[in-house]
């Protein structure tokens, strides 16, 4: 993948369009697979039932792969006992537990539908020879000022962030320094100082405002040239 150079994403494609696109280009650069199938929509009658994300051969062994790929925002809550269901969006719209759920029931199930063999067997593809894998990229964010978390089984260099209520934005551990709140699309990228950064009031009446709306804002901090911090301010 040295060699590689992305080309450009469409900028008015959704946050999980764009990730798809960067997969695609992705897969499409890879000496190890081939991809058969990209977004295909299953359709019964006018009715769109779903889409498969990607159909892939691993050139090497033959094996035919149906990949599900999904990339979520996540903040821990440790109150919650078990790991796999403490991870909830910042807005406790969706959580873990139930996307993966929702991709085991619904989405690989789709495939094995008469609608969904169908499509496949257009495309020459054997629902039989086929295995079914999820591909599930993820940011976390701890609360705030908590270290050491215990979550196995899942992946610790996922954590890249932290989460806390507007009191804790509010104390001199703030104050002094300067503030971006990103649009959908950049929650992906690392702080860099490109971006117009505003004062710790100002970013506060943005901040409450979307709190007002239920609306859980990703916050960039700088604190130097070279230091940047993210985080959420949940509502709740």
């Amino acid at each position: 993948m040295s060699d590689f150079s992305p080309a450009p994403i469409p900028e008015n494609l959704r946050l999980g369009h764009q990730i798809e696109v960067v997969c695609k280009q992705l897969l499409d650069h890879s000496l190890q697979y081939e991809v058969l199938v990209y977004n295909l929509p299953i359709r019964e009658g006018k009715q769109t039932l779903g889409e498969i994300d990607f159909i892939l051969k691993d050139v090497a062994t033959k094996q035919i792969i149906h990949v599900e790929l999904t990339y979520k925002f996540y903040i821990i809550n440790p109150d919650i006992k078990e790991p796999l269901h403490q991870l909830i969006g910042p807005n406790k719209r969706d959580t873990f537990f139930m996307k993966m759920e929702k991709i085991k029931n619904k989405q690989f199930a789709l495939l094995h539908s008469e609608a969904g063999t169908t499509a496949l067997s257009d495309k020459g593809i054997a629902i039989a020879n086929l295995v079914h894998q999820t591909c599930f990229k993820v940011q976390l964010f701890k609360p705030y000022k908590v270290d050491a978390l215990y979550l196995n089984p899942l992946n610790q260099n996922c954590v890249v962030g932290y989460w806390l209520r507007l009191s804790d934005f509010n104390t001199n551990a703030f104050t002094l320094f300067q503030f971006y709140i990103p649009n959908k699309s950049q929650w992906v990228l690392y702080p860099d100082t490109t971006n117009s950064w505003t004062s710790h009031a100002d970013t506060l009446l943005t901040i409450e405002k979307q709190l007002f709306k239920q609306n859980s804002p990703m916050v960039w901090m700088r604190k130097s040239e070279t230091e940047f911090e993210k985080f959420f301010v949940v509502w709740w």
